[in-house]
């Protein structure tokens, strides 16, 4: 069962994402660190602001949420881990993140929440939805219109890193989605309590001719 020490609102702003593997995470939350000060907005990620890859958002009644994470487990139950590929880094604006390739496993996956949850959805959420009540409108707005401007043909898979003027320099590479979670949303709609993780199994490995 989930459960909330401090929530204060019936709502909570969740996000499932793909939480890289060590490696990765690793990598991210370095070149999240390196981004020039001059830009810091108040994003940095690590421990508090878990790197992830959103698949979902969507404000859920507290009431309804363990039903919410159980729609999630039945999705996820005897899937393989996806492939995610790390294609490079894009910008928009001050935002800049690790870009993620567009796969037909990562669509099928999103759109798979996306329909498991939408029974679950709600509208109406506010900043008290968010980890310790922190949210900028922006957030609120976003989460709310997640599914309307952010969803299905415009689903943009990514790692947000923070703040910078310029892209950071990434290198291509891969790993296998091995762990999802559904985790309550903090400021700038980053990962920060996980609220109940899924563990998938290996990807199935092409028998070599």
């Amino acid at each position: 069962m989930v459960r909330f020490a401090a929530l204060v609102t019936d709502l909570v702003a969740i996000d499932v994402a793909i939480l890289p593997p060590e490696s990765a995470s690793r990598e991210a939350v370095r070149l999240s660190a390196a981004l020039p000060t001059g830009g810091f907005r108040g994003l940095r990620l690590g421990s508090e602001c878990l790197p992830h890859v959103t698949l979902t958002q969507q404000f859920v009644r507290a009431t309804d949420l363990e039903r919410a994470l159980e729609a999630v487990g039945a999705v996820l139950r005897g899937m393989s881990a996806p492939r995610v590929e790390v294609t490079g880094a894009e910008a928009s604006g001050a935002t800049v993140w690790i870009a993620i390739g567009k796969t037909p496993a990562l669509v099928d996956l999103h759109e798979r929440l996306m329909a498991a949850l939408e029974p679950f959805e709600r509208p109406d959420g506010t900043e008290a939805a968010f980890t310790g009540g922190d949210a900028r409108p922006r957030d609120v707005s976003w989460v709310a219109g997640f599914r309307q401007r952010s969803s299905f043909a415009a689903f943009t898979p990514h790692i947000t890193l923070g703040h910078a003027a310029r892209r950071p320099s990434v290198r291509h590479t891969a790993f296998a989605a091995n762990t999802i979670a559904a985790c309550q949303l903090g400021k700038f709609c980053t990962c920060r309590t996980v609220l109940r993780s899924w563990h998938l199994r290996p990807p199935v490995q092409n028998p070599h001719p």
